[in-house]
């Protein structure tokens, strides 16, 4: 499995990614919405340079050129709920892309262990397709592992991207051996922060993506009774 870092070479990617960390900043969800999908947008230019291509010609009112396309069939996956903007920057550039939504969360067991429960799946067959699976933090790697695993059970891709906004060198070893370093897998990332607390969440992080975006959600031992 390679990984890629974006961050080892500086971009305009930085600036989003600043942003979205700033505490300050957070108190926009509208902004904070949009910058992860700018980010998606940036991470999917950056996943078109390793896709195949054929030439094809294209009528100006001048005469005839040539031009690559990608002939690809890309599905793009995504994590609920945290992943939904992610998702959309990368479907801004991969506008024909077919998609995939799986529902996933976290649980403490009997057993006092962190497990990761997937409810709700639907996709389309991936069979020789390009899977791009997206979820903007990588933690420990079991949401994201989960949720390839349950999209294998449509097929298997041709070569699957498993793109993150933030991973821990944690979570990558956790893909690299769960997923058996797969060379048909490219992981990318925006920025691999440290360590996890003990609440695993990702320090120095951003905080909870998906109450970022979307508010604070009601955990099932809050609700009244």
């Amino acid at each position: 499995m390679q990984v890629i870092n974006l961050s080892e070479n500086n971009s305009v990617l930085n600036q989003f990614m600043r942003e979205i960390r700033d505490v300050n900043i957070q108190r926009d969800p509208l902004r904070f919405r949009r910058n992860i999908e700018r980010i998606g947008e940036i991470m999917a230019v950056e996943v078109s340079k390793r896709l195949n291509y054929a030439p094809q010609e294209v009528t100006t009112p001048l005469g005839t050129a040539v031009v690559p396309q990608i002939t690809d069939r890309i599905v793009i996956g995504t994590i609920l709920r945290a992943g939904l903007p992610l998702h959309q920057g990368f479907l801004n550039i991969f506008d024909r892309a077919e998609n995939a939504f799986l529902s996933a969360y976290r649980r403490v067991n009997d057993k006092g262990e962190l497990e990761i429960v997937a409810e709700y799946m639907a996709a389309p067959s991936i069979v020789d397709k390009t899977l791009i699976l997206v979820d903007p933090m990588l933690a420990t790697g079991m949401s994201m592992e989960v949720g390839y695993l349950a999209l294998l059970r449509h097929g298997k891709p041709a070569h699957t991207h498993l793109c993150s906004v933030i991973a821990t060198p944690k979570s990558i070893e956790y893909m690299r051996r769960e997923l058996n370093d797969s060379p048909d897998v490219t992981l990318w990332c925006a920025a691999i922060d440290p360590i996890l607390n003990d609440k695993k969440y990702i320090v120095p992080g951003l905080g909870d993506a998906g109450d970022l975006c979307y508010g604070i959600k009601i955990h099932l031992s809050d609700r009244p009774k």
